[in-house]
């Protein structure tokens, strides 16, 4: 039996082909009036999918009153209203572990890319600069501190990463105009406008940033720091990450729904 559920963002096509044979879907980011939409669907949709952009705010969950079950393509929750799914006995589930390595990789990558300025090394390159002079040199990476703020399963991750380098793994300080601040996590988890402040006026040595607090939107004072490596939230963003994430999305709707005990529940 297919059920029909409510997309509320743009998934990869693993996802979409993983989930024709299961479900119905809604796509509700395509949906020029959501209003009329919710009002002409509301009483068959049982499911909601959504990720760590668009999830199931309160207004969205008390619209669709048939709701069961909402599987985030995420670790994060924060689109997803915990506390009204628990009072309408709505379960929840993400996608946890599957891409601990990727993002604690990329988080290690921007460490090295910061400290040896290697997009700065690529572009003095590609600007034919090298044949008047050797790169000015950088920061070495091995043995430096490492603060790393929540030790949850990606923060774990970086530490045994970080070791490899000799690097001692302490509780979070204050970085100084020589520190490196990496964020891999959630942009408004960082105070944006003093990082931007720090790093302009030179309190803060170098930044490399996966998340922003209002993305798309990237503070524009960045763009003109050198000793700053700005990339498009993609922690998770490799093939066989993004796969395992739609196995477990469509993983938990279909043992939901064939009443078996979730994968990975969080509600």
């Amino acid at each position: 039996m297919q059920i029909k559920s409510l997309w509320a963002c743009i998934f990869n096509r693993h996802v979409k082909q993983t989930s024709d044979d299961t479900s119905i879907l809604n796509r509700y980011w395509k949906q020029p009036r959501p209003s009329e939409f919710l009002s002409q669907h509301a009483q068959t949709i049982r499911a909601v999918v959504g990720n760590a952009t668009a999830g199931a705010d309160a207004k969205l969950i008390d619209a669709l009153p048939k709701l069961e079950i909402v599987s985030s393509f995420s670790v994060g929750l924060d689109k997803i209203d915990l506390t009204k799914c628990k009072e309408k006995g709505i379960r929840v589930t993400n996608t946890p572990d599957v891409l601990t390595d990727d993002v604690a990789d990329l988080a290690i990558g921007l460490m090295l890319a910061v400290l040896r300025r290697i997009c700065e090394c690529d572009k003095y390159v590609r600007r034919g600069e090298w044949k008047f002079g050797d790169f000015r040199l950088t920061s070495k990476f091995s043995g430096k501190r490492v603060g790393i703020i929540g030790l949850g399963r990606i923060g774990l991750a970086i530490a045994k990463r970080a070791e490899a380098f000799d690097c001692p793994i302490k509780v979070m300080d204050a970085l100084g105009p020589s520190g490196v601040l990496i964020n891999i996590g959630r942009g408004p988890h960082v105070d944006e406008p003093e990082l931007v402040s720090a790093l302009v006026e030179g309190r803060l040595g170098g930044a490399g940033l996966d998340v922003f607090e209002k993305e798309p939107e990237v503070p524009e004072q960045l763009f003109g720091l050198e000793n700053v490596v700005l990339l498009p939230h993609v922690g998770s963003g490799t093939v066989e990450t993004r796969k395992d994430m739609a196995d477990l999305v469509i993983g938990n709707l279909e043992a939901h729904f064939a009443n078996k005990p979730l994968l990975t529940p969080v509600v």
